[in-house]
């Protein structure tokens, strides 16, 4: 057996001289959805191998701030005072993605307060508390964030209004903790994790059910025998730049990938490579994180015409799509002295100050007239407290009129924008891998990153969307192949979800 095999094309089984290893179930990757499946697996009587290419697990999880978008109607929502509930959270997540899989979007709003039960009981903390205030991560142990665009039209329309952004209990980041509580459950439940093991392609056999492994460890190649099934849980590709540029050329050199340096595509590419389908590979997750501080959400953004295309208050990843597609991503945060601050992330650069609108106009070169005419518009709205052009809340409405006034450079290319891809194999809620034509590839399941979620829109994005969808769906996709045998793929959920 040649230990030369590219990730997308499968080795027959046939081919295999001998197993090295073997187990019920392979989880191929360590991070929030390898954790959860291997959890389940485990739970669900089957013996359950992790390879985990670093010599550590976490992945982006233990990366993360420690936000999970769950909601109607946790223990902390209604102990902050929040109502919420399965068809409203659905309603938010319908219409904030362009393509909806409806089966798995209902399957997360239903079993959204169970998961968020089945979390507690493995013993990650919630605090019973909620930080008001406009961030993209509180730095305290507080839970509740409005992490989204909730309380921004249109959605605030279309949903009633709930924070849902979950964070761990943790001061600054809480990401570390909750994979520590996810692998302690993991290890209590029988999984046994090997660290420092590069998987490189599924092995198949003549049928094309996925039946192992290959990968390499300590510079052998190792043939690993998988019965019921192979979970790949390995993340997406924002760290493969020649997989981002073709998939997202718009963005590829203009932003900061995020991920772990593991997030290279390549249980992406091992699905494909055994027939899976992939969708959305297209789609990403873009911000633009001019606040805190949270003042500057008092300010206009502008594009090369002068002209506001988006409401202040919306959540940064929207306004990260929306300032990315100006004309020739070219965007200005418009300030007054009672509103303006320096962004705490750093690569924010100041466009121009002057005394007047007019002399910020001709010193950013903007079309004669049109930024006074913006300014001019915006501030007799909102002296009014209203916003006719996006309905911006009135709770950030206040004229621009204190100079100096100063323009933020927001425009892609030159602000710190950052972003992470969204698409993936193509699954069932229960995480079994589908062929372009919708048929199950026997054997194979996906989840977290490596998968299609729930996460489709980068307009739509939410901070704790990808942790949320891969911990829930890691965890149907693990009980899913602790199920399966030769003749029966069982979809029903794992214990506590509907």
């Amino acid at each position: 057996m040649s230990s030369g095999h590219a990730a997308a094309r499968p080795v027959l089984a046939s081919s295999v001289d001998a197993w090295h290893d073997e187990a019920d179930v392979i989880v191929v990757g360590y991070g929030g959805a390898g954790a959860c499946a291997a959890i389940e697996a485990a739970r669900g009587g089957a013996r359950t191998l992790v390879l985990e290419r670093a010599s550590g697990g976490g992945g982006t999880t233990a990366m993360s701030a420690g936000h999970l978008y769950l909601g109607g109607g946790t223990r902390v929502q209604k102990a902050c005072g929040y109502e919420d509930s399965a068809e409203n959270l659905l309603r938010y997540l319908n219409f904030s993605a362009d393509d909806p899989d409806p089966e798995k979007f209902r399957r997360y709003a239903e079993g959204s307060v169970a998961h968020f039960d089945w979390l507690v009981s493995l013993g990650v903390p919630f605090r019973d508390s909620i930080h008001e205030g406009r961030t993209s991560m509180q730095q305290s142990d507080e839970c509740l964030l409005w992490s989204g665009n909730e309380k921004s039209w249109p959605h605030r329309e279309v949903a009633t209004p709930a924070p849902r952004g979950h964070k761990v209990a943790a001061e600054g980041e809480g990401g570390p903790l909750l994979f520590a509580r996810l692998h302690e459950a993991a290890l209590a439940a029988g999984a046994r994790v090997q660290y420092d093991t590069r998987a490189l392609t599924l092995a198949v056999d003549a049928s094309g059910a996925v039946c192992g492994v290959i990968a390499r460890r300590d510079g052998e190649t190792r043939a690993l025998r998988a019965r019921r099934g192979v979970v790949l849980c390995t993340g997406g590709f924002a760290m493969n730049p020649e997989m981002f540029a073709r998939h997202v050329p718009r963005l590829a050199g203009r932003v900061t990938p995020i991920g772990s340096p593991y997030d290279d595509g390549s249980g992406l590419r091992m699905g494909m490579g055994a027939r899976g389908a992939a969708l959305h590979m297209a789609d990403y997750h873009i911000t633009l994180p001019f606040y805190p501080p949270a003042g500057l959400t008092f300010g206009i953004l502008v594009n090369a015409q002068g002209q506001r295309f988006v409401g202040e208050d919306a959540y940064h990843g929207r306004i990260g799509e929306e300032a990315s597609l100006q004309p020739g991503g070219v965007v200005y945060l418009i300030a007054d002295e009672r509103c303006f601050g320096r962004p705490e992330i750093d690569g924010f650069e100041i466009a121009a100050v002057e005394e007047s609108i007019a002399d910020l106009e001709s010193a950013l070169e903007l079309p004669a007239g049109m930024l006074q005419h913006t300014v001019e518009f915006y501030n007799r709205g909102a002296r009014e407290g209203r916003d006719p052009l996006f309905r911006k809340q009135a709770a950030w409405l206040r004229p621009l009129e204190q100079g100096p006034f100063a323009a933020l450079d927001c425009s892609l290319g030159r602000a710190p924008y950052m972003a992470f891809t969204l698409g993936g194999l193509w699954t069932r809620p229960t995480g079994e891998v589908l062929t372009e034509d919708g048929e199950e590839i026997p054997g194979l399941y996906a989840a977290g990153r490596a998968s299609c979620g729930i996460a489709r829109s980068a307009s739509g994005y939410a901070s704790g969307t990808c942790i949320g969808d891969a911990t829930f769906f890691g965890r149907l996709a693990g009980g899913a192949a602790a199920r399966r045998t030769d003749t029966d793929v069982s979809s029903t959920s794992p214990g506590g979800d509907p």
